[in-house]
């Protein structure tokens, strides 16, 4: 029982988070920086290696699905999107309810110190650009992919296999080993960081209210999930709690890709369904982040008496769940492509825009880890539809097209 507690991925992310909060108590600013150093050089790292992760999951993924693939991505991109909508649909309407009651009397202030500029900063940087945006990555890794399930092409099936048995060796043996201190160094950060207090005495009641809210979504999310797909919800939320934790260390979905498809797995879901929904979803189910930007700016709304209309409020939750499929995987990528919208939707000025970012950052890691732990239910929705009807070959293995017969549906 405690060898396997001590090589539990979660037991050690717990650890990293509750270890962080204390040390930043009592750290010297110059040890801290050590760590703070480790994680600039790490998310670095990061940034230039997931894209490869994608493009590495995806391609083989879907060329394992076989001809209706599209179909697959499809209904995936569909359930995920819908999942982004409904969470801001539920925002809208909790806001609307608890708001008159809990910021009533309460004005508007947006004089808060921006929480990134109170941080510690690094002893050096390294630059590590990515060789693909993920934007790029996903869209080749789907091309490549899909055209594979229509094309015989050994070789490259081949390669494909190769290349993400070499990438998840990576994950395996460098990448999750090293998530708990990067998760230590988060944390400690953020315990140390000068600024939080303006924003939590600006917004404290919204910030508890978004944070309570996005497990309220992650737990439909997982009702529904159970009942689709026919499983126990509690025991498939239990098996994603190791990448719920994790991107509350590391603030980015793209970054918890890796645990995130490790613990998809464990609830028995294909692994080629979890190779392309997982990466898929880090872009584009973003149930999390919608909750959070819905309920600090319908907050805003609120205390400032904007005279905003329902119908500018649903057709915002629309635009914004397609904006943040553009949106980096990183800290904060939602809420910079949630900014226009805030601007030239709602009527925010550059003071009120500050707060929302503000607010963002302060909470950012429920919004990703909610986000993250989301894409396990689509996974299990998914995999329910594609029981059985997936054509589970590899294209060594399908007949060739033969370029004169005319064009091969996918």
């Amino acid at each position: 029982m405690k060898s396997k507690l001590l090589g539990s991925l979660l037991f050690w992310v717990v650890v990293a988070i509750i270890l962080g909060f204390l040390c930043s108590l009592f750290f010297p600013d110059w040890l801290a920086r050590v760590f703070i150093t480790f994680n600039g050089l790490f998310s670095n790292f990061l940034g230039f290696f997931v894209p490869v992760l994608i493009f590495a999951l995806i391609a083989p993924a879907i060329a394992g699905l076989g001809r209706g693939a599209g179909k697959w991505l499809g209904i995936t991109a569909g359930v995920a999107f819908g999942s982004t909508v409904i969470s801001g649909l539920i925002a809208w309407g909790t806001g609307s309810a608890l708001y008159p009651k809990l910021l009533s009397g309460k004005d508007l202030i947006t004089n808060v110190a921006d929480p990134e500029e109170g941080g510690l900063t690094p002893y050096f940087t390294v630059e590590m650009p990515p060789p693909l945006a993920i934007m790029s990555a996903l869209l080749l890794a789907f091309i490549v992919g899909l055209a594979m399930t229509g094309v015989k092409s050994d070789n490259l099936y081949n390669v494909l296999q190769e290349l993400n048995d070499v990438v998840l060796k990576v994950v395996v043996t460098f990448v999750i080993p090293l998530l708990p201190l990067y998760i230590f160094g988060t944390f400690l950060g953020l315990g140390m960081n000068e600024n939080f207090g303006d924003t939590m005495a600006a917004m404290g009641v919204v910030l508890l209210l978004s944070v309570v809210m996005t497990l309220v979504v992650v737990l439909l999310q997982y009702l529904v999930a159970g009942v689709v797909a026919g499983v126990n919800p509690f025991k498939a939320l239990k098996n994603m709690l190791p990448a719920y934790f994790t991107a509350l260390g590391t603030s980015s979905s793209a970054a918890t890709i890796p645990v995130t498809y490790e613990s998809t797995l464990k609830n028995n879901v294909d692994e080629d369904v979890a190779g392309f929904v997982v990466p898929l979803c880090a872009t584009i189910q973003l149930s999390g982040s919608m909750m959070k930007i819905m309920l600090y700016a319908l907050s805003i709304v609120y205390m400032a008496s904007l005279d905003i209309s329902g119908g500018q409020i649903f057709g915002f939750i629309l635009l914004l769940g397609i904006m943040m499929i553009a949106a980096p995987g990183v800290p904060g990528g939602a809420i910079m492509a949630a900014a226009g919208l805030l601007q030239s939707n709602l009527g925010f000025d550059d003071s009120m825009l500050s707060l929302m970012i503000a607010s963002y950052i302060v909470v950012d890691s429920f919004g990703t880890a909610a986000n993250v732990t989301g894409d396990g239910a689509v996974a299990l929705i998914v995999n329910k539809f594609a029981s059985g009807k997936l054509h589970k070959q590899s294209p060594i293995d399908e007949p060739s097209v033969a370029p004169a017969s005319g064009s091969t549906a996918v």
